[in-house]
């Protein structure tokens, strides 16, 4: 019997990444490429083919998911992503097939990676979950009664975009002080330079030529303390909007997934502690902050391939 094998895809802001997955989730192949590379979307595709196309597994590839922010599973396209460099609709389904002659489909790129967690990850156990990306921006994939929200147009969880500061930080959509300019890599790094505390001038982060938020954890661990400033205004602002998510979707936990998750359990408790400050008495201590079990392993890309061997997690109207 020949075992097929799908083609995941996670297009992110700073890096795409893709690999070959078969049935069990394993991971045959994978790359990824700088995603601000490729001026053209159809430059990324034509990449991507080529790399694949070199393997010996290319011959059993039988379809393709694909995992992007604002991506409309219903329509195929990539809608306006404030953190891509092509703001108009692209349309990526059909860029892939074209060029790879299998069908493909596509996803929120939050939502792949809640479906890559509750096959492979820290979430199997799980019916009502909320997986956060913590990336260049902050996405969300939210499973209700063991199913994924998808909503009317196929891009619901885009709770990065949900406004935590009145008239706030300016956004890449275009709005003013949405959740992920505070809570992401690049709100990070945004916080070293706008928030002013005492302890500011004598911090070492300012000796950082191009700097990360995993440099601004890295000094926070070696007791710089504006980087564990910026690191406690961080947990505070996504402990508070997680407490006002938990009246939403009533989940039993929280998956954190990303860059600023795998900092460390010191992270999540902070987060946890100040979600439970905020939170609805109702929803006092029913509420785990779980960090993903799949950094070694892209969710995005195992949620993608995954949805094409398990169709029934996410089904068209």
């Amino acid at each position: 019997m020949v075992e097929h094998v799908a083609l995941g895809i996670d297009i992110g802001g700073t890096n795409t990444a893709f690999g070959l997955v078969n049935r069990k989730g394993e991971i045959l192949f994978e790359d990824s490429v700088k995603t601000k590379e490729f001026v053209r979307p159809d430059d990324l595709v034509d990449e991507i083919y080529r790399r694949v196309k070199a393997t010996k597994y290319f011959h059993l590839l039988f379809g393709i998911g694909i995992g992007a922010p604002n991506g409309n599973l219903f329509t195929g396209n990539i809608e306006f992503a404030p953190n891509l460099n092509w703001k108009e609709i692209v349309p990526i389904c059909d860029m892939f097939e074209e060029r790879f002659h299998c069908p493909a489909m596509l996803s929120n790129d939050a939502n792949a990676a809640a479906v890559g967690e509750h096959l492979f990850g820290c979430a199997k156990d799980l019916k009502d979950f909320v997986t956060i990306t913590l990336g260049t921006g902050l996405g969300s994939g939210v499973f209700v009664d063991g199913k994924l929200v998808v909503g009317s147009q196929g891009i619901a969880g885009e709770y990065g975009h949900i406004r935590v500061v009145p008239n706030g930080r300016k956004c890449g959509c275009g709005r003013k002080g949405c959740l992920e300019t505070y809570v992401s890599s690049t709100g990070i790094v945004r916080s070293v330079m706008e928030l002013e505390s005492p302890s500011k001038e004598h911090s070492r982060l300012f000796h950082h030529e191009t700097l990360s938020a995993k440099e601004v954890f890295e000094e926070a661990d070696n007791g710089d303390e504006f980087a564990q400033e910026i690191i406690e205004f961080t947990a505070k602002v996504l402990g508070s909007a997680l407490a006002d998510f938990a009246a939403f979707s009533n989940p039993n936990c929280y998956v954190l997934f990303g860059g600023i998750a795998q900092s460390g359990p010191t992270f999540a408790n902070r987060v946890k502690e100040h979600m439970e400050a905020n939170i609805l008495k109702i929803y006092e201590n029913h509420i785990e902050i779980r960090i993903s079990h799949l950094h070694n392993r892209n969710a995005a890309v195992l949620g993608t391939a995954a949805a094409l061997f398990w169709n029934s997690i996410v089904k068209h109207p």
